[in-house]
């Protein structure tokens, strides 16, 4: 496993170590260690504990660690930490406004110990008599739980289960009776969040597919074991079912496990209309019961006289009219990107490459552009001082006289209370491009929310907002703010952007709007 898979466990880490109240872990110090493990320029599986140490931003303690999960699969640790901590107090900790120490407080007197506990015991107002608390706590937590209630909760983020699926296809893939390999049902559908893993094989030999699976190092249990499916639990807790058909039915078993359930239901009943029977095997003759395609999905929608549906549009949502008369849109692919305007380095916290590195990467993805928007002073734990900012403007100098890619200064400012930004108007006009956004003071009422974005929208220097609903997938709901046609205030600057389609580029007034922005057309 390379070093996607051991963030999870890292965070959880983290959460199990606050739950059973042994210490405070700073989300600072945790992300940090996650992003060093992600951004690491080497698989960490082919190092040893002293040259994983050695790596930025990882220390000896999570080397020692990381090498432990990547030879046995788990982390002794954290296995006695999930043994300590009672059952579903590490679900309360990720309660927004609900800290380890109150999370504890609850459980040992009210015996709070999941979430739909301390739903009940809000609702029945009994948390504003314990020391500490009181009426107002109680209020907010009820109002997290609510936006909590919009979650997945349960649920795996798209991010933390790709990494699994992809090691586990490939390690399928080296096998010499599998023909073809790939993920199914919601994760291939790319949705944000996705309950367990689905695996798709083509072999004329199940058996030493199932094996190859159920005797993973990277497997903690096995639910299920047959000819057809396989059903395990990985080392970080997530379900995986593996499924193998022969590979004439490969691309109807693939249409059929991919879904969504209603998309399928749709192009079914198609099938049902032009005398067709549509199912895992294939696409049947009804009277003549004769295979009409299945070999590939293609090949099954051609049948069906639509044209290829790709998986993330299958949901139902009117793709499959659109196919019958043509009209799908054109899917965006990586290679229509013409730059990135949001890009953090090591010059900020949360950036883990140099300033070279991340130039050198847009480059060779053939960005005709990419901006640099380190955080700017007013994020103390990792914003960049005036002079630092100018000290950076020197390095992106130099590197801008080494590349035909256009370098943009940038800075990612922060948000205030009633809208402000850092900086005073003079040193913003140094900026390329400036991305404004909302770090702290997240659960605010929603028209504060809105105000105080809205109110850095009007700000001349400000060209685009980040993150703008605050949420972070399957572990931070989104903020109560609310933006309609009306949210934009009258004083409000008009778009300083213009487009001249004609040329295929952008301009603005900015001291680079003879730069010729090329942009995706279809």
């Amino acid at each position: 496993m390379d070093q996607r898979g051991c963030r999870p466990p890292v965070r959880r880490d983290r959460d199990a170590v606050e739950a059973v109240g042994r210490r405070r872990v700073p989300r600072p110090g945790l992300r940090a260690r996650a992003g060093a493990i992600g951004a690491a320029p080497t698989d960490l599986s082919t190092l040893d504990t002293a040259e994983i140490a050695a790596l930025k931003g990882i220390g000896a303690s999570t080397a020692r660690k990381i090498s432990e999960y990547l030879q046995t699969g788990s982390i002794t640790m954290l296995d006695e930490l999930r043994a300590a901590v009672p059952p579903g107090l590490v679900q309360l900790v990720r309660v927004p406004g609900l800290g380890p120490k109150t999370a504890r407080l609850l459980y040992d007197d009210l015996g709070i110990d999941s979430v739909d506990a301390l739903r009940e015991a809000v609702a029945g107002e009994r948390l504003r008599d314990l020391p500490g608390l009181g009426a107002k706590t109680e209020a907010n937590l009820r109002a997290s739980l609510e936006r909590l209630g919009a979650k997945d909760t349960g649920r795996v983020p798209f991010a933390d289960a790709i990494a699994i699926a992809d090691e586990l296809c490939a390690r399928l893939a080296r096998l010499p009776e599998v023909e073809a390999v790939t993920t199914a049902g919601s994760l291939r559908r790319m949705r944000e969040t996705i309950g367990d893993v689905d695996l798709l094989v083509a072999a004329r030999d199940p058996a030493p597919v199932h094996a190859a699976v159920r005797d993973s190092d990277l497997v903690a249990d096995v639910l299920a074991a047959g000819d057809a499916k396989t059903s395990v639990v990985t080392r970080n807790g997530l379900q995986v079912d593996l499924r193998v058909v022969e590979p004439e039915a490969y691309g109807a078993a693939l249409v059929y496990f991919t879904g969504s359930v209603a998309h399928n239901v749709r192009i079914r009943e198609r099938a049902v209309r032009r005398g067709l029977t549509l199912n895992e095997y294939g696409l049947f003759g009804k009277e003549s019961g004769q295979r009409v395609a299945g070999a590939t999905e293609a090949e099954v929608y051609a049948a069906l006289r639509l044209a290829f549906v790709p998986p993330p549009m299958r949901e139902d949502a009117g793709e499959v009219e659109a196919a019958a008369a043509g009209r799908l849109p054109r899917v965006v692919q990586l290679s229509d990107l013409r730059g990135d305007l949001h890009g953090h380095s090591d010059w900020s916290g949360d950036g883990k490459a140099s300033l070279e590195q991340m130039v050198a990467a847009a480059a060779e993805r053939g960005y005709a552009y990419w901006a640099v928007t380190d955080h700017a002073e007013n994020l103390p734990m990792n914003g960049l001082s005036r002079e630092r900012m100018l000290q950076r403007r020197t390095a992106l100098a130099a590197l801008q006289e080494r590349y035909d890619m256009r370098i943009l200064e940038g800075a990612e400012l922060n948000i205030g209370p009633r809208g402000e930004i850092d900086y005073d108007q003079e040193f913003l006009a140094g900026f390329d491009f400036c991305v404004a956004s909302v770090h702290t003071l997240m659960t605010r009422p929603g028209a504060e929310q809105t105000a105080r974005i809205v109110a850095a929208m009007a700000h001349p220097s400000v060209h685009a907002i980040g993150h703008l609903t605050g949420r972070l997938i399957g572990r931070r709901p989104r903020t109560t703010s609310t933006w309609t046609p009306s949210s934009r205030p009258p004083s409000a600057p008009a778009p300083r952007w213009r487009s001249t389609p004609a040329r295929g580029a952008w301009t603005c007034p900015a001291r680079w709007s003879a730069v010729p922005w090329r942009v995706a057309r279809p």
